[in-house]
C-alpha cells in the first residue's frame, strides 16, 4: 500500500497551510475590529431601540471629526497607504518590482490602522480592500524572507493566493477566497492556482472561525420556496438589483475620479464636509446608514426595530431613503480614498432593496433579501460565481442555490451595461493614471 502523497507533495501542502495559517492569524485583529463596530452600533437608537441620548449621538457623529483627521494623514504621512488595497495588490502582481513599495510592513499596518480608525467610526466601508491587501503582504514578506517556501509557486502566484486567503480568513468563506483569485485576480481557471488558493484559503478561514467569526454570517436563513417561486423572482429582482449594484459601482468610480486630486489638495475642508454629511445621515436614519451593513441585514431578518415596510405611502418614503441612503454614505467614504471595500456595502443595498419590494408585492421578504443581495453584489462587482458562493456561505442553505444563482448572473449582466469596465480594474486605471 503507497501512501498517496510522496515526500515532496506532502512538504508543499504542509507549507500551503502554514502560509493559510499565518495569513487567518494576521486577519484576526481585523475580525475583532468588525466586531467592536457591531457593539458600537446597538449603541444607536433602531438598533437598541432606545432613544437618542449624549453618547449614542456622539457615536453617530464620530464621522464629523474622523474623517478630516483620516483625510490629512493620507494626503500627507501616510499618503501611500490612501486607497482600498485592491489597487496596490493589483500593481504588485502585475509588476513584483512595485511590491517592494506597495506591499512592506510600514505601508500595510498604516492602512490597517486608516480602515480600522474609519470602521470605529461607523464610515459604511467593506473591508475586501485591506485584507486583500493584507494576504498579499504576508505571503510576499514571507517569500522575501524564506526563498525556497512554496518554490514551485512564481511570487505573483503565492501573493495571488495569499490575497484569496485574505479574503477568507475575514469573510470566513474559503471558497469565496479562491474563486476570487482565479475570477479577480488571475482572471483564468488554472487548476495549477486554484487547488493551492482552496488549501490556503480553507486554513485561513480555519483561524479565522477559531476567532469567534460567525460560521454563517446571518445564520441558518432556510426557505420553504420551490424552485419555481424562487427562478421567478430572480429575474426581476435580479435585474433591479443588478441595476442598483450596477448604479453603486459606476457612482463610486465617477466620484472618485472627481474627487481623489480635490481631497488631497484640501483634505482637511473635505474631511470636514463629507464627515459632517455622513453624520447627518447616521442621524436621520437612527443608525441604520452606519457600519458595513451586515447589522442591518441581520435586523431585517430578526424583524427588530421599525424597519421603514414599503406597505403604505409614508413607510415606502422612508424606505426609498434608507436605500439611498445606503448607496450613498457608502460611495462618500471610498471615493475619497479611505481603505475599505464594496462587497459589504453592495450586499446590504441589495439586502434592503430586496426584502422590501418583494414585501411590497406580496411575497417573502427572506427570499427578496437573498436573491437581492446576490444580485446587487454581482452587479457591483461583476464577478456571479464568487457572489453566488459568498451568498450561500451567508445564508447557509443550499436551497437558495437556484435562485441566487438566477439572480447574480442577471445582476452581473445588468451590472456591466452600467459600469463596462469592472469596478476593482477601474479603479486601479484610475489610480495609475493619477499617478
Amino acid at each position: 500500500m503507497s501512501f498517496p502523497l510522496n515526500r515532496g507533495q506532502l512538504h508543499f501542502l504542509l507549507q500551503l497551510l502554514l502560509l493559510g495559517l499565518v495569513v487567518g492569524l494576521a486577519c484576526w485583529p481585523l475580525n475583532l475590529v468588525n466586531h467592536a463596530q457591531e457593539l458600537l452600533l446597538l449603541h444607536l437608537p433602531n438598533f437598541s431601540g432606545r432613544a437618542w441620548n449624549p453618547q449614542a449621538l456622539a457615536i453617530a457623529l464620530a464621522p464629523v471629526l474622523v474623517m478630516p483627521a483620516l483625510l490629512w494623514i493620507q494626503a500627507g504621512p501616510l499618503a501611500r497607504s490612501a486607497g482600498s488595497g485592491l489597487p496596490q495588490t493589483f500593481e504588485s502582481l502585475e509588476d513584483p518590482e512595485q511590491a517592494a513599495a506597495l506591499l512592506t510592513p510600514a505601508a500595510t499596518v498604516a492602512r490597517l490602522s486608516l480602515w480600522s480608525a474609519a470602521g470605529l467610526a461607523l464610515l459604511p466601508l467593506g473591508r475586501e480592500g485591506p485584507v486583500v491587501h493584507l494576504g498579499a503582504a504576508v505571503a510576499y514578506g514571507l517569500r522575501q524572507r524564506f526563498p525556497r517556501l512554496l518554490a514551485k509557486l512564481s511570487t505573483g502566484s503565492m501573493m495571488a493566493i495569499g490575497a484569496g486567503a485574505g479574503l477568507a480568513g475575514s469573510f470566513n468563506s474559503p471558497l469565496m477566497g479562491a474563486v476570487f483569485v482565479v475570477e479577480e485576480v488571475s482572471r483564468s481557471f488554472q487548476t495549477a492556482l486554484l487547488w493551492p488558493a482552496l488549501v490556503v484559503c480553507s486554513a485561513a478561514a480555519l483561524v479565522s472561525n477559531l476567532a469567534g467569526t460567525p460560521f454563517f454570517t446571518l445564520g441558518l436563513v432556510q426557505t420553504f420556496q420551490p424552485e419555481w417561486q424562487q427562478l421567478l423572482w430572480a429575474l426581476p429582482v435580479g435585474v433591479s438589483g443588478g441595476l442598483l449594484g450596477g448604479l453603486f459601482s459606476r457612482i463610486l468610480w465617477w466620484s472618485s475620479a472627481l474627487l481623489r486630486q480635490r481631497v488631497q489638495q484640501r483634505p482637511l475642508a473635505w474631511g470636514l464636509g463629507l464627515g459632517l454629511a455622513l453624520g447627518l445621515i447616521a442621524v436621520a436614519s437612527g443608525g441604520w446608514s452606519g457600519g458595513d451593513g451586515e447589522a442591518l441585514m441581520t435586523q431585517l431578518l430578526e424583524g427588530n426595530g421599525s424597519l421603514p415596510v414599503p406597505g403604505s405611502p409614508l413607510s415606502l418614503i422612508g424606505w426609498i431613503l434608507l436605500v439611498t441612503a445606503r448607496i450613498l454614505a457608502p460611495i462618500m467614504a471610498l471615493a475619497t480614498g479611505i481603505p475599505g471595500g464594496l462587497i459589504d456595502p453592495a450586499i446590504a443595498i441589495g439586502a434592503l432593496f430586496g426584502s422590501g419590494s418583494l414585501e411590497l408585492l406580496g411575497g417573502s421578504s427572506e427570499l427578496g433579501l437573498a436573491l437581492g443581495m446576490a444580485a446587487s453584489l454581482a452587479g457591483a462587482t461583476q464577478l456571479p460565481l464568487m457572489t453566488v458562493l459568498f451568498a450561500l456561505r451567508m445564508a447557509g442553505d443550499q436551497q437558495w442555490l437556484f435562485g441566487i444563482l438566477l439572480s447574480a448572473v442577471v445582476g452581473a449582466y445588468v451590472g456591466r451595461q452600467i459600469q463596462s469596465e469592472p469596478i476593482y480594474h477601474a479603479l486601479w486605471n484610475l489610480d495609475r493614471n493619477s499617478d
